[in-house]
């Protein structure tokens, strides 16, 4: 499951980079500002959930 983990956290990372690109190209454009910071703001909540997870994993593994 910590490869399932790592797979995904690779690619938060991927959508986080571009959502970044979008919001750095579109930041004349209000909406595009606006609904980017929106998608950052949930792609945060992944990480924080996915980093959770990572730490209770790699500690379970370490005290096998």
């Amino acid at each position: 499951m910590l490869h399932t983990i790592e797979a995904i956290d690779i690619k938060i990372k991927e959508m986080k980079k571009l959502a970044e690109g979008i919001m750095k190209e579109g930041d004349e454009i209000e909406a595009v500002k606006r609904n980017t910071k929106r998608i950052l703001a949930g792609i945060a909540m992944l990480e924080f959930n996915v980093s959770d997870v990572k730490e209770v994993m790699e500690t379970e593994g370490s005290a096998v």
